[in-house]
């Protein structure tokens, strides 16, 4: 005879999954949304000639693939596909808030780095291109790395002020929107993610970015990490509860 399954404690928090299914999520997520990001900018390329229709052609299908990837490997990792986002977690976690441990920090974020290089890969195998071209896309100016502050620091204002009213389940649509819509109001077309900066160094095309470059556009998205977290503490304070007795005049 079958021993009986266990039944739930109520009121119990409902197991976590494996850490290395997450590692796995966070590692495919990324690998798929670098896929899509330099895809469908090589795509784009060889459709047209105008740059302004290479990068809506670029925009929306990152949109798009980014609303399916975290719609689907949310519920598994977080579907954070992003050290910045790992490491604003994890600091709020310190702080006493819901997030990562440090050890889930060392996971997710070379799998993220690994997943957003298998992803460049993988574009260039698909459309021909060689499979590791150092791209010569120089973004080394000042005002594209003024454009990853704010495109980051929006990024997390926007992720953790929804973790903050909990409206997480609005996260799918709410991140690609932002993100879509900040590949046109910033300088740099907001990578606006460690992981994928590193990714798109991988591709000489039109999603790519020069390996000398990369640590500048690093800097100020961990840069944008920070100013994004005060942002949320400054707008989203938690206020204390009133101990005066319901009914007392005011004054």
């Amino acid at each position: 005879m079958a021993a009986a399954e266990p039944r739930p404690v109520p009121g119990a928090a409902p197991p976590r999954t494996p850490l290395v299914a997450r590692a796995a999520a966070e590692l495919v997520g990324t690998a798929a949304l670098v896929a899509v990001v330099v895809g469908s900018g090589i795509q784009a390329t060889e459709l047209t000639q105008d740059v302004g229709l290479q990068l809506l052609a670029n925009s929306l299908a990152t949109v798009f693939g980014l609303g399916v990837l975290i719609a689907l490997l949310g519920p598994v990792s977080g579907a954070h596909f992003n050290p910045a986002v790992t490491l604003a977690e994890w600091w709020t976690a310190r702080r006493g808030g819901a997030g990562v441990t440090a050890r889930e920090v060392a996971v997710y974020v070379p799998a993220q780095i690994a997943g957003a290089i298998a992803g460049a890969v993988l574009a260039d195998a698909m459309f021909g291109e060689p499979l590791v071209k150092w791209s010569t896309h120089d973004r080394s100016a000042g005002h594209l790395l003024l454009g990853e502050v704010v495109a980051t620091a929006g990024l997390i204002l926007l992720i953790f002020g929804l973790a903050r009213t909990d409206r997480l389940r609005f996260a799918p649509v709410a991140i690609a929107s932002y993100i879509g819509a900040a590949y046109w109001f910033t300088s740099s077309t907001s990578f606006a993610n460690p992981a994928v900066t590193v990714g798109r160094a991988f591709s000489d095309t039109f999603a790519g970015i020069a390996p000398g470059s990369v640590p500048g556009f690093i800097g100020a998205q961990l840069a944008g990490a920070v100013v994004g977290l005060a942002l949320v503490a400054l707008i989203f304070m938690q206020g204390r509860a009133d101990s005066r007795p319901r009914g007392c005049a005011e004054g």
